[in-house]
């Protein structure tokens, strides 16, 4: 197994140097899967602790939804980020959309909101989109408040990581503090039609896959820095057009076939979501990447 390497010893009166840096795609509830690959990946020992001294570790969202044990998993990740921080390291979550539908489940539940599509609510979205009712009976406080802290957006190493493969980031804001903080502001608002719309805006993808999409990384990079789009969200068979819809099964025999990240868009774009909720694989990635995987070219 594979095990981070350790980060140089700084000189006397030096800062230390950071360590490795990690990404980990959607989770989607499914916690003995993020523990085994945590593991895989020497990130943690065999009991769940944090194990990889200075090493730096970014889930990139979608916490929640589809996967049996969504609270487990965020409470997996805030027991991660205050053992990392312990031992010199960091591991920190970005705000995926899932978790804006769990957030406007809990504080909306079936109060209507302007859809687009005629009315709706919060409640009826997120059970559409595979919410579990156990999630909803163990969130507690605490959970909500970590949510609602979320950066929705960082740049690490080069890398600008986001959850959504989508531009509605530019509208919010030209700088990464101020999108953060736009985003965290208007879920301050406690308004279910303003939430409604981040949950609709970040839920949209696919924008760096087409024949515009290069242009569309470069644009996000340009304005917020760094080389590399790393995002989550759009599962690499629905990139690649292997899977056409989100109700694929993953107790079917044809699970994704995912082996690693999928780099694309003119190499300015690598998407991390291995597909867990298809049977795919839950990925986890240390950045830049060594060897980039030899994906197939997506279909038209």
């Amino acid at each position: 197994m594979d095990t981070p390497a350790p980060a140089p010893a700084p000189a006397a009166g030096e800062p230390a140097a950071p360590g490795p840096l990690y990404v980990v795609g959607d989770v989607h509830g499914y916690l003995d899967e993020l523990r085994a690959a945590l593991f895989e990946a020497g990130l943690v020992d065999q009991a769940g602790h944090w194990a990889a001294g200075s090493s730096r570790l970014w889930f990139l969202g979608d916490f929640t939804d589809r996967g049996p044990d969504g609270i487990g998993v965020i409470d997996l990740v805030m027991q991660l980020s205050a053992e990392a921080a312990a031992a010199g390291g960091y591991c920190k979550a970005l705000l995926g959309n899932h978790e804006l539908l769990l957030l406007g489940a809990q504080r909306f539940g079936d109060t209507p909101v302007n859809s687009g599509a005629g009315t709706a609510s919060f409640q009826a979205a997120w059970l559409l989109n595979g919410g579990q009712r156990g999630d909803m009976e163990r969130l507690q406080e605490h959970h909500v408040r970590w949510m609602s802290r979320l950066d929705a957006m960082a740049v690490e190493d080069g890398h600008l990581l986001l959850h959504s493969d989508c531009a509605a980031y530019l509208e919010y804001g030209d700088t990464i503090e101020a999108v953060n903080d736009a985003i965290t502001a208007a879920l301050d608002e406690r308004d279910a039609d303003v939430t409604w719309d981040l949950f609709r805006k970040f839920t949209k993808r696919f924008a760096f896959r087409d024949e515009a999409g290069p242009q569309t990384a470069r644009e996000l990079l340009d304005t917020f820095g760094g080389d590399r789009v790393v995002h989550g969200h759009s599962p690499i068979p629905y990139l690649l057009g292997e899977v056409a819809g989100e109700e694929a099964d993953r107790d079917g025999e044809d699970g994704a076939q995912v082996s690693g990240p999928y780099v694309y868009a003119d190499r300015l774009a690598i998407a991390m979501d291995g597909g867990v909720t298809m049977a795919g694989k839950l990925l986890i990635a240390q950045l830049p990447l060594v060897t980039e995987p030899q994906n197939p070219v997506p279909a038209a």
